[in-house]
């Protein structure tokens, strides 16, 4: 299927650092048989800001107030920005979310603290889709995309991921790197261009 005639604008969500919390090790970190406060909703259904807060500690640096983000998840994860990662003095891959990624930092919280091996990335830029979405678009889940910011700076964001699930709707996702440098805020928009490694013909799934 190809594109759609007439580009149509994408939202912006920009992603500050957060972190994702498993429920075991959400009771180390604030006690046992705690639950998540949401404090609002995120772009993606189901998933909101919570009110609890972690400090990430590193040898040679420290974050306080890095929010979690709801609901608990299967396994924990920090996402940080490249610069938020020098303030820690670590290096983490940029990945997409869910990836392993490094250690060295340790999450602080009230009631304990969890060190981490493998779960410190940041996290790269991605287009959530809904199926039907993608059929629009003319793309599949794992494709790489241009994107070009419709406001802002004159910026084109290569080798954007596209990530598709029936639970998603339509956004943008880039870390605040990204969006400083490119003059963007969230609800700002976006727009789809020239996709590569797009196959021809029916939509080809992965």
């Amino acid at each position: 299927m190809g594109m759609q005639k007439g580009p149509r604008p994408i939202h912006v969500g920009v992603s500050a650092r957060h972190v994702h919390v498993t429920q075991e090790h959400l009771e180390i970190l604030f006690g046992s048989g705690h639950t998540l406060t949401p404090l609002s909703p995120l772009s993606q259904p189901g998933q909101f800001a919570a009110r609890e807060t972690l400090t990430l500690r590193s040898e040679r640096g420290e974050i306080p107030g890095v929010r979690i983000l709801g609901p608990v998840r299967s396994h924990t994860q920090v996402e940080l920005s490249l610069t938020d990662a020098r303030r820690l003095k670590i290096t983490p891959p940029v990945k997409q979310s869910g990836s392993k990624g490094v250690g060295g930092v340790t999450l602080v919280g009230p009631a304990g603290e969890v060190p981490l091996t493998d779960s410190v990335i940041a996290a790269e830029r991605h287009i959530h889709m809904s199926p039907e979405n993608a059929a629009e678009f003319g793309v599949f889940d794992g494709a790489r995309v241009n994107v070009r910011a419709a406001s802002g700076r004159a910026v084109l964001f290569e080798n954007v991921l596209v990530r598709v699930n029936p639970n998603y709707d339509l956004d943008f996702h880039i870390d605040t790197d990204e969006a400083n440098a490119a003059g963007l805020r969230s609800g700002d928009k976006v727009i789809l261009i020239n996709p590569f490694d797009v196959p021809s013909g029916p939509l080809r799934r992965r």
